[in-house]
């Protein structure tokens, strides 16, 4: 009794390969992007919190920004702060381009505002 072969080809293995190696590499350089904004979300919250005058939340910025190594996005002239029913609300927008490839990249755009 002959029994049929089964499996991926050689070709169907190196598009599936592809397929995964760019996905990859997407995912490699968009993670620190990410984690950026989540480190700018805390200290916009932060420096939220820690005065009630503009100058006074633009200065806890800057000295949080000079703790953190990964901030190179936004600077404290970027933060628009508001008050809003009694509350202080710092808000940032910014964008950020990623080279995926020399002609491919991707842009991302970030916004948020202090908890």
């Amino acid at each position: 009794m002959k029994r049929s072969q089964s499996g991926i080809t050689l070709i169907g293995l190196m598009f599936w390969a592809v397929i995964l190696c760019s996905f990859a590499l997407v995912i490699m350089k968009v993670v620190p992007a990410v984690m950026e904004f989540q480190t700018i979300q805390k200290m916009v919250t932060s420096a939220a919190g820690a005065g009630s005058t503009v100058p006074e939340i633009r200065a806890a910025f800057d000295r949080d920004k000079s703790v953190q190594y990964n901030v190179e996005a936004i600077s404290s002239r970027d933060l628009e702060i508001t008050k809003e029913n009694d509350k202080i609300v710092v808000k940032f927008a910014y964008d950020k381009e990623i080279e995926l490839i020399e002609p491919v990249y991707l842009l991302i755009k970030f916004h948020g505002q202090s908890k």
